[in-house]
């Protein structure tokens, strides 16, 4: 299997994901131009995406959905009440593309999917476990806590997007609005780069994980501080890196790291 961040942060959201004969999106959070650009610079074609599988109805993971699926006729994956929450703002769909995953799990291709309930503040976001002969990849941002349901999915990733979203002390002084801060650091907000770290902690086992860190805010974020401040968590607690873990960045708006596992 492989993933890449085609962008990630908070202006905008999108990975692959192919195993050996699947391709697909989780999130295109970006207008669909951006996306295929994106997708060729990594040597993929927009044409051969197999499904957009969408977390939830922000406009920075829905933006580019309805251009991408009308232009390629691609299906779209959410849950019902996202699919409510989102089709007013991403324009006339097909019928044949409007599938639903909540519960149950879904085969694209060789790879089935798994949903599972994330704490944001949205209609009803998920997260999302692809699995493929043996391998797993979770994708798991937009998270106000680490919650037993996350890091129950997560323990047996073998690579991971996560979220390290903000450094607690530049929101709190930061040009943020005081609702915002407080919807930020709410338990259906985001995870800061200290809670990234410990919820790492929380889900090493006995085979290395790839981690990539994610959605960083522009404002209240710098990817040298997430990756630093996790760093040291997990070095304080005698994880060894390079064999328990892999730490990768996810780039804003260029594509990331093509990780293979």
């Amino acid at each position: 299997m492989h993933f890449c961040s085609l962008y990630s942060g908070s202006s905008g959201n999108s990975i692959f994901v192919s195993s050996e004969k699947g391709k697909i999106l989780i999130d295109a959070g970006l207008p669909g131009k951006s996306i295929e650009k994106a997708l060729c610079s990594i040597g993929e074609s927009p044409q051969e995406i197999d499904a957009i599988l969408v977390t939830h109805e922000h406009s920075d993971h829905t933006k580019g959905v309805g251009v991408l699926s009308r232009k390629y006729d691609i299906p779209i994956y959410t849950h019902p009440h996202t699919w409510e929450a989102m089709m007013c703002n991403i324009g006339k769909i097909k019928e044949d593309n409007i599938k639903f995953i909540d519960s149950n799990s879904i085969t694209i291709k060789d790879m089935e999917i798994m949903s599972y309930k994330i704490p944001h503040d949205a209609a009803y976001p998920q997260g999302y476990a692809v699995h493929h002969k043996g391998k797993k990849f979770c994708l798991a941002t937009d998270l106000g806590h680490f919650s037993s349901e996350v890091e129950n999915i997560l323990k047996d990733a073998d690579a991971i997007l996560l979220e390290s979203n903000h450094d607690v002390e530049m929101l709190k002084f930061g040009p943020y609005p005081y609702p915002l801060k407080r919807r930020i650091l709410s338990s259906i907000g985001h995870l800061s780069n200290e809670d990234c770290g410990k919820a790492l902690l929380k889900i090493l086992g006995s085979k290395e994980k790839k981690v990539m860190l994610g959605h960083l805010s522009k404002t209240n974020n710098y990817p040298e501080l997430a990756y630093q401040t996790v760093i040291n968590i997990l070095l304080e607690n005698d994880v060894v890196l390079d064999k328990d873990i892999k730490i990768f960045m996810a780039k804003r708006d260029m594509p990331s790291d093509y990780i293979e596992f």
